[in-house]
């Protein structure tokens, strides 16, 4: 299993937004770009994925399991890019802000903060576990 991070506006998709989508779970589609749509196609069924609020929040609020792999997005009229589905697995019992995440020089090496501007990202497994931790939110 891998780990990810990916990030949305919550005012255009949100946490509960997510929530209520339910076990059936929603596509993440919009991504344009190329880096992040390849860090997409490098997702298993089964991977986890950080759901992090960005813009003027900027904090990881829970966890989604990748329910369906990298397929063509709908919303891409050139065909280029392509989305996967996920579900929610759990809220953070405490949101991690990436100032907090910043704080911890244990996660100095993230690509959250050294290529802050893409969307999806990996995490590695140590990163993932102090991340649940700081979140106390289980990491399993």
């Amino acid at each position: 299993m891998a780990y990810w991070l990916i990030k949305s506006e919550p005012n255009s998709w949100s946490w509960q937004d997510q929530l209520d989508a339910g076990e059936e779970g929603t596509y993440w589609d919009g991504v344009r770009n190329y880096q992040a749509s390849n860090n997409m196609k490098a997702m298993s069924l089964g991977d986890k994925c950080f759901f992090y609020h960005s813009v003027k929040e900027k904090q990881i609020v829970g966890i989604v399991e990748v329910i369906k792999e990298y397929y063509p997005d709908h919303t891409d009229p050139k065909g280029r890019f392509g989305m996967v589905d996920v579900k929610a697995v759990r809220s953070f019992e405490v949101p991690v802000t990436l100032a907090d995440i910043k704080a911890e020089e244990r996660l100095s090496e993230l690509a959250l903060i050294r290529q802050s501007r893409l969307s999806v990202v990996p995490i590695d497994a140590t990163s993932w576990d102090l991340i649940c931790t700081m979140g106390k939110t289980d990491a399993g």
